[in-house]
């Protein structure tokens, strides 16, 4: 037997030993390396302690620090507006909690603090429900008391609760500063991988993958609407300007998925020159150059030279003949609306029941601490605090991870104590971590929490806690995982499935409405309707892979739901090629 053949062998064989629930908990996200967000948690994490050692003033550094730590958590590649939103929003939460539970541990008691950290995981509860950015909020106000209670800040009352805001205010400086000369970048990058996926998913065509192509081209469109929908109104669209380029950009965008899409169903591989497609037209329509790419041609060219560009291969199938329109003339007329919301809020039962649950975990979490510890016992319930957020994703996953990373870490911990000493390469060593720690926030919770893990013990370190915490904290992070995971799974053990379930019905409804609709509808009306139905179908898709990365009761559900979607994606696909191709009822 061949090598590459044993190797494929063997891990047939451990995918057959290890649980599909667990492998999904264990896998990590396929993304480019990030590398501005690294350089960003580099500087976030250790210029303030630089700064605290010229100036004499360590503490005050490493909560400023502390502030940076947590914004590189929250990094993203979002638009900047909406960066700017969620640490700000993180900031001001953070400091809110330093406040309190700094006033708790200066002049309360082993029974104030544990009350307040309490009603901290109370509100943080009641708050986290409330979507992405109230999320954000509720859990950095917890992890705010959780310090305030267990590290003393030096100085006056408003010293903390400032310092950690302005670290937040670092990073949020280090994040928007390109937005000086990049503005729409987001954007642009994220229409441009549109156009990306497209090209990928014609040189699937007719093979094993084209069904995954088309769900990442789903995604891509998904992503470039939700950032573009905000300035689609047609004061926008019409203005000269870049932003104005790249709704135009996103229109012909739209309109190549439809084509993709149609060539797709037809299932046969695709002559090179078609697949080429996406790129010529992206080296036409985008605005402004990116690196690798053809100069756009300037507004107008094709009707300046009287005609309209050729595609380069015979137009002789349905998918083909619609490839070639949208090639001749890109970016017809479309109203970008965002999608309309598919599920209610959160009820208030459903508030209440998380608000109690994570308010009860952060209270068993300080009292197990205190027995531990005594007084300053802050690793466990902030350990709560990070777990606790199933909005975040499995929360099995989120605690297996957060072990494994733990563990990681403090053995790099050990390795970098028995290597540094010296205060200013310790500086050095918290910023590797830094990055090391932004690029797990986009790969893999288990190397985030690796990561942070280093620069907490760095911040120890400077804080001059010459306690022997390594084992401890190790022995921590497995008792708050306990806690969160039983107080989890003997409440709502079904919590992942049901929501699946209601994920799919919605899309199973959403495609439809497009199947009864679509043929006779205006092409805003189609758009709108094609747009709903594949997001529902991506969020079922979403839905299913979370609850499957779950430890769950009743494994033969998940093959039926799964079954369904499938189906429906192919019956989204089927309509779209109809459409394309001209057909009405």
């Amino acid at each position: 037997m061949s090598e590459p053949t044993a190797l494929r062998a063997r891990a047939g064989t451990l995918r057959g030993v290890v649980p599909g629930w667990l492998g999904r908990s264990l896998r990590a996200a396929r993304a480019p390396f990030p590398r501005a967000a690294a350089v960003r948690g580099a500087l976030a994490v250790s210029v303030p302690l630089m700064a605290g050692l010229l100036t004499g003033h360590p503490v005050a550094g490493v909560v400023v620090g502390l502030g940076g730590l947590w914004a590189v958590g929250q990094d993203s590649a979002a638009p900047y507006k909406a960066r700017a939103l969620r640490i700000a929003a993180l900031g001001g939460s953070a400091a809110a909690g330093l406040l309190a539970g700094a006033t708790a541990l200066r002049y309360g008691d082993a029974v104030v603090i544990a009350a307040l950290l309490a009603v901290a995981g109370l509100v943080s509860g009641w708050v986290s429900v409330g979507g992405p950015l109230a999320s954000v909020a509720g859990m950095h106000l917890l992890l705010g008391a959780t310090v305030g209670t267990g590290i003393p800040v030096p100085g006056p009352w408003w010293a903390g609760p400032l310092e950690l805001l302005a670290g937040a205010l670092f990073a949020l400086t280090l994040t928007c500063l390109p937005w000086l000369w990049r503005r729409h970048s987001p954007e642009r990058e994220a229409v441009i991988a549109v156009f990306d996926a497209a090209e990928r998913a014609l040189s699937r065509a007719g093979t094993p993958g084209a069904t995954e192509a088309r769900a990442r081209m789903t995604l891509a469109l998904n992503t470039a609407q939700d950032l573009l929908a905000v300035h689609s109104s047609r004061k926008h669209a019409e203005r000269p300007t870049s932003i104005g380029g790249l709704i135009t950009a996103f229109r012909a965008a739209v309109q190549l998925v439809e084509a993709v899409t149609a060539l797709m169903v037809e299932g046969r591989p695709l002559p090179p020159a078609v697949v080429r497609v996406p790129s010529l037209l992206a080296a036409r329509v985008v605005p402004p150059v990116r690196a690798g790419r053809p100069a756009p041609e300037p507004a107008g060219h094709a009707l300046a030279q009287d005609r309209e560009p050729e595609p380069p291969f015979t137009a002789d199938t349905p998918g083909l003949r619609a490839l070639a329109e949208v090639y001749r003339a890109p970016g017809r007329s479309l109203t970008l609306l965002p999608d309309p919301p598919a599920y209610a809020g959160p009820r208030l039962a459903d508030r209440l029941r998380f608000a109690l649950l994570l308010g009860g975990c952060t209270l068993a979490a300080a009292v197990v601490a205190y027995l531990l510890h005594g007084p300053r016992g802050y690793w466990l319930p902030m350990t709560v605090a990070f777990l606790y957020k199933p909005d975040l994703g499995p929360v099995f996953g989120r605690a297996l991870n957060r072990c494994l990373g733990t563990v990681a870490g403090v053995g790099m911990v050990a390795v970098v104590a028995w290597l540094v000493t010296d205060a200013w390469a310790l500086t050095l060593v918290a910023a590797a971590f830094g990055a090391v720690m932004a690029a797990g926030v986009r790969y893999h919770y288990a190397l985030s929490t690796f990561g942070l893990t280093v620069i907490v013990f760095v911040f120890i370190d400077f804080l001059g806690d010459d306690r022997q915490l390594l084992p401890s904290r190790v022995l921590e992070t497995v008792i708050a995982a306990a806690l969160v995971l039983t107080a989890h799974f003997l409440t709502r053990p079904d919590s992942w499935r049901v929501r699946a379930e209601l994920r799919v019905a919605a899309a199973d409804r959403a495609w439809r409405r497009y199947d009864r609709r679509a043929p006779a509808a205006s092409p805003d009306e189609r758009h709108q309707l094609r747009r709903t139905a594949y997001r529902r179908l991506a969020e079922a898709r979403q839905a299913l892979d979370t609850a499957g990365a779950e430890p769950h009761r009743d494994p033969d559900r998940f093959p039926v739901l799964e079954r369904r979607v499938a189906r429906a994606e192919q019956g989204c696909d089927a309509i779209t090629a109809y459409v394309v191709a001209g057909g009405r009822r």
